[in-house]
């Protein structure tokens, strides 16, 4: 199995792959200790059978720069290939504010070819190659050198059985004239503000039923400490405190150091030193909003109530148009735009692009009182009201 460790290693090899249509991808990367994930190692292959065809590149090696691979990245002619990219693409963006080009996620493009909702890499293996993987290495610790055989014949086996899936994956959506679709859906994926992490708008990841608005004020402020002393500090989040130390402090709202000091969850570090400071402030920060203040921060639509019986007649609609049309439900609306469609909302993404033309339009048509549901026998389907 060949590891590159070296610069002009990843030339020679980015320059075999730059005469391909594509390459695969995958990394390995720890996250449990920073903020930011630390890659450990970058998988790549390029069509064919032979053992150099496939790659192990260590980031770890302080003989090796990445910057050829970020040269394939923009290369237009070369279609970079991943599976359930997120984490992977924030990585490289984070590090040189690059997104490959051209680019294809097969998690994606197999919800659109209806292996169902956020299919994983081993199912798809099983479907499409006939094949069984070992996934014991995938929890092992990525950082550590040397790597054992076991982890590297794991590593590779994410993108040596990709290109099989992307061929039989890219031939079926063309096949199916989907392109567009998938196209449409990858657009998320390469757009930078995907990875860009305003800490203004973190409290968006926090979960509280809570309707106050003196509440959401202090969950906002504390919130948004949180995330820029995590990402100052390159630690994770609940190494500061944790959404229920979090909730309670908007709770309680303490005003003093000695207040902190009653906290039944703020670890005892954080009682002190910057982090009480940077708490205490948010406090302070949060009592100057006002109602309008938090309203216009933490836009929330209710599910209307009353209309639970026309969500439940757009959730058959859904899964049999998701039947019909072969591509997972959830790719196509989820439960909450059902709900809001039923309230009456048109400015949705149901409505618009491939999304419309499958459920939207139908969807609209049957709130409107224009379209029926029946069955005929074995499948619903659209009946027209005259």
């Amino acid at each position: 199995m060949i590891i590159i460790t070296k610069t002009q290693e990843l030339i020679d090899f980015c320059k075999k792959c730059s005469a391909y249509e594509y390459v695969t991808l995958d990394t390995e990367f720890l996250r449990e200790r920073t903020y930011y994930s630390k890659l450990c190692l970058v998988q790549m292959a390029h069509p064919g059978n032979t053992e150099d065809s496939a790659v192990l590149i260590d980031p770890l090696s302080p003989d090796l720069s990445l910057d050829p691979l970020y040269e394939l990245f923009k290369n237009p002619n070369v279609v970079k290939v991943f599976h359930a990219a997120r984490q992977d693409l924030e990585i490289f963006f984070i590090d040189k504010k690059i997104i490959p080009f051209p680019f294809f996620d097969t998690q994606v493009a197999a919800m659109v070819c209806g292996f169902g909702e956020q299919v994983g890499y081993e199912k798809l293996v099983r479907s499409i190659c006939n094949e069984g993987l070992d996934k014991s290495s995938r929890f092992t610790d990525w950082s550590a050198r040397p790597l054992s055989n076991k982890q590297m014949h794991y590593a590779i086996g994410d993108v040596t059985y990709l290109r099989e899936i992307y061929e039989f994956l890219s031939n079926k959506i063309k096949n199916n004239k989907r392109q567009a679709w998938v196209e449409e859906e990858l657009k998320i994926l390469m757009d930078p503000e995907t990875y860009t992490i305003d800490p203004k708008y973190a409290w968006r990841r926090v979960k509280t039923r809570s309707s106050s608005w003196k509440m959401l004020a202090a969950i906002a402020e504390l919130a948004m400490f949180r995330e820029k002393y995590a990402q100052q500090k390159n630690i994770p989040r609940n190494r500061v405190y944790k959404d229920d130390c979090m909730m309670e402090l908007a709770a309680t709202r303490p005003k003093s150091l000695e207040d902190l000091t009653k906290s039944r969850l703020l670890l005892r570090d954080a009682r002190k030193g910057q982090i009480a400071e940077g708490i205490l402030n948010s406090i302070r920060q949060a009592d100057k909003y006002k109602s309008n203040d938090v309203e216009r921060q933490t836009p929330q639509k209710e599910k209307a109530q009353g209309k639970e019986g026309l969500s439940e007649l757009l959730r058959v609609l859904l899964k049999a148009k998701a039947e019909e049309f072969g591509v997972a439900a959830k790719l196509i609306a989820t439960s909450a735009d059902l709900d809001q469609i039923a309230s009456g909302e048109k400015d949705l993404n149901v409505f618009k692009g491939w999304r419309n033309e499958v459920f939207g339009k139908d969807a609209m048509r049957l709130r409107d009182g224009k379209v029926a549901l029946s069955a005929n026998g074995k499948n619903v389907i659209v009946v027209e009201i005259k």
